[in-house]
């Protein structure tokens, strides 16, 4: 990973939030939260809560008796997500993921919303994650499946790269959609020291009212912007412009429509 994969600062966190939550993200968080809704008492940890997308459904779907705390590295995101949810019993922690901040055995389930990708050591995290749950405590964390079953997103990253074709920035293939092969995803977490693990294919649907909105989301919403300008410092808006018209050669002038697919994955203490 480059220095700036991770790199949510300035005005991402707002960008972030206003163009890529419902057109990505707000599908899944509800997916997610719903496989907690059983969960009647007790702690859950999330981590890369980001602008809190799955916070805000889990304190939707949980009882008040739950207390969630959530988590992420970066302070901007929280700081944009706490004053977006304001519940007794959410509480908001800048923490890296890889060195919890809790006791062992301190939380009955962990969950981890589109966030392992950009965790530098996998493995540091995992190990962290078994280490604060508690026994049979449960593990939950979705992934982009491969950019080919993600066509908003792929059409993205290729109008994107087109527009530097001597060194195309390649974000979105290499930390987004570079976590999917699942023969290794299992294989880590089980090192890590989870045994039953399950992984399980989810597809939603992506919305938006024109190309515009992808295009200003991941262009200016997510650490390709820090690419693109390292690339050519005032090109950002050109280059925005130039996927969304690829889009919009795709889908059309009007809304956008198109299928996501993600993968989940559960694992036990």
């Amino acid at each position: 990973m480059s220095a700036t994969d991770a790199a949510f600062a300035g005005s991402i966190p707002a960008i972030y939030e206003q163009y890529l939550g419902s057109l990505l993200f707000q599908p899944f968080a509800e997916d997610l939260a719903s496989r907690l809704s059983g969960v009647r008492e007790g702690r859950i940890l999330e981590t890369a809560a980001g602008t809190g997308i799955v916070t805000r459904a889990l304190a939707k779907a949980l009882p008040q008796q739950v207390e969630i705390v959530a988590t992420d590295l970066n302070q901007a995101m929280l700081d944009l997500a706490a004053g977006k949810l304001r519940a007794p019993n959410v509480r908001w922690q800048q923490a890296d993921a890889q060195q919890l901040p809790f006791d062992d055995a301190s939380f009955d389930a962990v969950l981890c919303q589109f966030g392992v990708m950009f965790f530098p050591d996998k493995l540091a995290a995992y190990r962290e994650t078994l280490r604060v749950l508690k026994p049979d405590g449960r593990f939950m964390f979705n992934v982009w499946d491969s950019l080919d079953r993600n066509e908003v997103s792929r059409i993205i990253s290729d109008a994107a790269g087109k527009a530097f074709p001597d060194d195309p920035p390649r974000f979105i293939e290499r930390v987004p959609f570079g976590y999917c092969d699942r023969d290794r995803i299992r294989g880590e977490i089980q090192q890590a020291g989870f045994e039953n693990v399950e992984i399980e294919t989810v597809e939603k649907m992506s919305t938006a009212p024109s190309s515009r909105e992808p295009a200003t989301g991941l262009c200016q919403g997510s650490p390709l912007r820090s690419e693109i300008e390292a690339r050519g410092a005032d090109r950002l808006e050109e280059v925005t412009a130039q996927v969304s018209e690829a889009l919009k050669a795709r889908f059309g002038p009007g809304p956008i429509e198109s299928r996501m697919s993600a993968l989940v994955v559960t694992a036990w203490r």
